[in-house]
């Protein structure tokens, strides 16, 4: 990290937080002489990571797949005939997908402060129950009114389950391991838009019968896979390491341990109840802010895509119906390979900025493409390379923020203002592609281009603004700064250092 701060780290002070994760992890993996001994336990927490990644990481993206599936489903049914079965009008459609965003926004930050609170084992599966219900309803409205009220409700349940799982995470990874985890939920988003246009293309056989349009089947049969999935997450979704039914005592002992090297970075044994310091610690902190604009920007590109893309490749690149359900598919798949390659790369050099700064000209140039007069062929080409930013910059802005947050009440309320700024890009992805644009498309394509743009100037904000605190921590060290009896310990302390 020195490196890419260009300064020299300052070693810790006495008693700090890094001196005691320092001494843990000196106890855990090296003896004075460096035996074999300590190479084991390496190999054993090597052993333990793997594990989480069998029986944690993907629950989780199982749970985004689905969600993502619900919600961006509408696309797909739009394709096939919903907009004229049940009589929208003008704008409709692109209202009933603007407001599942208001009311997501009202729950994302609740849901960050209070899910710790309430246990994870027990919130997930009931929303996830809740909008598999809702998912399953929508194939039986028979108007407007009855499409957004199923919004209403899908938005605000879908709300409290991405703070839910990101916060959920941030317990059982360190904050070294928490990107390419956050970025599995991401890549499960992707995964999503492949699955659905691989599901709506299979519905499309099913069109007719037991009376039924396809479309209503479409929402039908992947509300009753939620709601199954909401039963299997009774199971498989932990209250805690120490209850996890996949750990032995021996594992169990290891996630103390690495409790221990975690809580020296987030000074706080986690039981949930965080106060209103912890808020206002976050809301006074520039960097929360920061990064939820530039998240508003990123997620109006990632929903915009990931709900019109099956509309525009018919209506504006000229492509049949069905060629729209399964041309969506090998994108989505892109995206997910290109954000778990980056998501791998920022963890392993523990950089989050220059994975950002290098995949946002790619979904500019892709924007600029569409909107400049090419065929068809070429404008498909061009949602590569859309898809080549959209996925790894929205997963990667949050993933940076978390990292470089604490205590751990004030990284969830610095994510609730994240993700609460998030979805106003949700609302406007929703409106930015009309129906009456088509084929063109041209104010979707010309904001979306904005957006990445607007990102991309932000990253570079943010990051002299990491560098300037971490220069001033050191000017504090070689001061003999002494943190003051009796005040909170946050990430602006000279013993937390962060990662850009």
């Amino acid at each position: 990290m020195a490196d890419v701060l260009g300064t020299k780290e300052s070693p810790p002070q006495p008693g700090s937080s890094v001196e005691k994760m320092e001494q843990v992890h000196h106890q855990e993996y090296f003896s004075q002489d460096d035996t074999p001994v300590d190479i084991e336990a390496k190999k054993k927490e090597d052993a333990l990571r793997r594990k989480l990644d069998r029986f944690v990481a993907p629950v989780m993206m199982m749970l985004m797949l689905i969600s993502y599936l619900d919600r961006g489903n509408i696309g797909f049914a739009a394709t096939q005939g919903m907009t004229a079965d049940i009589g929208l009008k003008g704008s409709e459609l692109n209202t009933a997908v603007s407001v599942f965003y208001i009311f997501y926004i009202l729950a994302e930050f609740p849901t960050s402060i209070l899910v710790k609170r309430l246990q994870f084992n027990r919130v997930i599966p009931i929303i996830t129950f809740c909008w598999g219900v809702v998912c399953l309803c929508t194939g039986l409205v028979q108007g407007f009114g009855g499409l957004v009220t199923c919004r209403v409700f899908l938005g605000f349940f879908e709300g409290c389950l991405f703070p839910s799982m990101t916060l959920f995470l941030c317990n059982w990874y360190t904050r070294e391991e928490l990107g390419i985890r956050i970025a599995y939920l991401f890549i499960a988003s992707a995964l999503s838009g492949a699955f659905g246009g691989l599901i709506a293309f299979g519905i499309l056989y099913m069109n007719g019968v037991g009376g039924w349009s396809g479309w209503r089947w479409l929402y039908v049969l992947e509300g009753i896979i939620t709601i199954l999935w909401a039963f299997c997450c009774i199971f498989l979704v932990p209250k805690s390491f120490e209850t996890a039914y996949f750990l032995n005592e021996e594992e169990k002992e290891l996630m103390r341990q690495r409790a221990k090297r975690t809580q020296a970075y987030s000074d706080s044994a986690g039981s949930g109840h965080y106060s209103k310091k912890d808020i206002r610690e976050a809301a006074k902190d520039v960097k929360s802010w920061i990064h939820g604009c530039i998240q508003i920007g990123v997620v109006t590109i990632l929903y915009g895509f990931g709900t019109f893309l099956p509309i525009i490749i018919r209506n504006g690149f000229h492509y049949s119906t069905r060629q729209a359900q399964y041309l969506v598919i090998p994108v989505n798949i892109w995206g997910a390979i290109v954000y778990a390659v980056g998501a791998y790369l920022s963890d392993r050099y523990q950089t989050r900025f220059l994975p950002l700064i290098i995949a946002a000209p790619f979904g500019i140039i892709g924007y600029a493409i569409l909107l400049a007069p090419v065929g068809g062929g070429a404008q498909y080409g061009a949602t590569y390379l859309i898809a080549t930013a959209c996925f790894l910059c929205t997963g990667g802005n949050i993933t940076w923020l978390s990292v470089n947050c604490a205590p751990d009440g004030k990284r969830a309320a610095s994510l609730g203002i994240l993700l609460t700024l998030t979805n106003i890009g949700g609302v406007v992805s929703g409106q930015i592609y009309q129906s009456n644009a088509a084929p063109k498309y041209t104010l979707g394509h010309a904001w979306s281009l904005g957006c990445l743009a607007f990102a991309w100037c932000g990253w570079w904000i943010i990051r002299y603004v990491y560098r300037r605190r971490d220069q001033g921590k050191q000017r504090k060290v070689a001061e003999g700064y002494v943190k003051p009896e009796g005040t909170m310990w946050t990430d602006r302390e000279p013993d937390f250092k962060y990662q850009t």
